[in-house]
């Protein structure tokens, strides 16, 4: 038995729920910065079989305010903008209706455009950049101006060179042009060439999938597994093919749009549970099994909670252990989404499911994609062979998609051959831990320096807070100034007050690039005013409330 206050929370608390409280009532100590459950005065250590910290500070409450205020200046001279387009004081260059369409319900919804048009357009150069060579750890940009204030973009003709990657999800390297490397994927490349031009089902299906499909099992260490083209697809195609009406799908709140869009695919019931917080979810499996289906009260078909491994956009992992023992408690299906997660995280790159050292069976759908860790494209679900069988009959991946490209193929299978030291080297491995390394260091950095960064301390995707929305453009503007790439996240894909700028560490990034990069974030820090973190390392937690409750092994 086990409470899940056991999970560690870091020196901070929990950005989406916990209130302040007394250690008598939550029934948490504090000891030597790191928040540990207990019960009965003894610690519980039977779920977590390593410290699992994770930082979710919050900013000072001026932050927040300035940070409303500049939305709400944003938005006042937007609607003087709107206003001066209407009479003509200034050139409209939004698309917008015909005149002989004014009384048709209008395509382009006036309000709805409001933000992309007034806010977004500001800064709309720090986005859709183009990239004329490898996305490995260092890349050439192809420079670009706007004589229009970001409505229209021209080229240069210059390239700026050898700019510093910290954007792409290039875990552990393996988006490369190094000959040597690419040898086997050039071969298939002359074999196959390029293109299938048919779908799994019909004249799509080559040796190399079935032997990536072999590997891809074997790696993880279950009965099979099926590739697909698109890592997107592979959530949205397949969810729909694995529930539907009467059945319930309990989605984590931040949630990939891919598995948003699968379950919204499939006619299920969705309901949603707080970020990584179990009280939330349990509350959830309890209330559906009391209550079951509305109006009918008859029991749910099936239920299925979706997580991911690493959340993209919290730098945060899942809490596996507590997750599982709650789908087994309630005899509930659990589909993971190892996009993030799977080659990044894991002694030997296997992801989440080796990170807290657990089995496989212990999930009932392993997904993850190839589009990240592998450098390549595309994405598996794997799992026991009846879930696998089912698939290639039912998927609308497998029936209507085109396959995998065979160097495609190759290049993953080249990639995992390599983690597992198929090839006859250890480099795979080496590389593993050069990426536990760089995230370690990079984030222990960035904590000291004082800024506020989310996520958990093994995670390769490091959030850097940055609140106001002036400050996104100015942030992405000045770090490609000193020749780093960085990507810059606002609303609505992050709550309003939580824009960001988002690391991704690479196991080919070295420590003098990471040290070029902190050593330009310390310099804007201090111009921007980014350092709002309240705590240093060495800083006591906080202690919240924590609901109660065990959990069945």
């Amino acid at each position: 038995m086990a409470n899940p206050s056991a999970v560690c929370n870091g020196h901070l608390h929990h950005h989406h729920h916990q209130k302040q409280n007394n250690v008598l009532k939550s029934g948490v100590c504090k000891k030597n910065g790191i928040t540990k459950g207990m019960k009965n005065g003894v610690s519980n250590g039977t779920l977590y079989k390593k410290t699992f910290i994770e930082h979710f500070e919050q900013a000072p409450m001026y932050v927040a305010v300035l940070t409303f205020v500049g939305f709400g200046v944003g938005t006042i001279f937007g609607y003087l903008r709107d206003f001066m387009r209407a009479w003509g004081l200034e050139k409209r260059n939004i698309a917008e209706e015909r005149e002989q369409q004014k009384d048709f319900v209008p395509l382009y919804q006036d309000f709805e455009n409001f933000y992309t048009r007034n806010l977004y357009m500001r800064i709309r150069d720090n986005w859709n950049r183009p990239i004329c060579s490898v996305p490995g750890p260092q890349f050439d940009l192809m420079e670009r101006v706007t004589d229009d204030y970001n409505w229209t973009f021209r080229f240069t003709g210059r390239t700026i060179k050898n700019v510093i990657n910290m954007g792409s999800y290039n875990y552990l390297g393996f988006a490369e042009t190094e000959p040597n490397a690419l040898k086997t994927v050039t071969k298939e490349l002359q074999k196959y060439g390029t293109g299938i031009c048919s779908t799994r089902q019909e004249m799509g299906t080559l040796d190399k999938h079935v032997e990536l499909e072999k590997l891809v099992a074997k790696f993880l260490g279950v009965d099979d597994a099926m590739v697909f083209g698109m890592g997107f697809a592979t959530n949205s195609m397949n969810i729909p093919a694995l529930v539907g009406k009467g059945c319930l799908i309990l989605s984590d709140e931040l949630n990939h749009t891919s598995l948003v869009l699968g379950a919204r695919l499939s006619g299920a019931t969705i309901r949603i549970f707080k970020h990584n917080n179990m009280q939330s979810l349990e509350k959830l499996l309890r209330d559906a099994i009391i209550y079951g289906q509305p109006r009918s009260r008859r029991a749910w078909r099936k239920i299925i909670i979706l997580v991911e491994g690493i959340y993209s956009m919290e730098g945060s992992i899942v809490r596996l252990p507590e997750i599982v023992s709650l789908k087994k408690k309630y005899k509930a299906y659990l589909y993971l989404d190892e996009a993030h997660s799977i080659g990044a995280v894991g002694a030997t790159g296997r992801g989440v499911v080796e990170y807290f050292g657990m089995s496989p069976d212990d999930v009932d759908v392993l997904m993850g994609t190839f589009t990240k860790s592998f450098g390549a494209a595309g994405g598996y679900i794997a799992g026991k062979k009846d879930l696998v069988d089912f698939l290639r009959t039912h998927s609308h991946s497998a029936v209507y998609a085109t396959s995998m490209c065979p160097p495609v193929a190759e290049q993953i299978i080249r990639a995992m051959k390599c983690l597992m030291g198929l090839d006859g080297t250890t480099q795979g491995l080496q590389r593993v831990r050069q990426l536990g390394k760089n995230t370690r260091y990079f984030r222990r950095r960035l904590h000291e320096m004082g800024f506020i960064i989310y996520g958990n301390d093994d995670s390769p995707v490091v959030p850097l807070l940055l609140y106001m929305p002036g400050k996104i453009g100015a942030f992405a503007r000045r770090m490609l100034e000193k020749n780093i790439g960085v990507v810059v996240v606002g609303f609505p894909a992050t709550p309003i007050t939580e824009s960001r700028a988002r690391f991704c560490v690479s196991a080919a990034h070295t420590r003098e690039m990471l040290d070029t990069v902190l050593n330009a974030l310390d310099e804007l820090g201090d111009f921007l005013q980014l350092k709002y973190s309240r705590y240093s390392k060495s800083s006591h937690p906080e202690l919240y409330e924590e609901t109660r409750f065990e959990l069945e092994d």
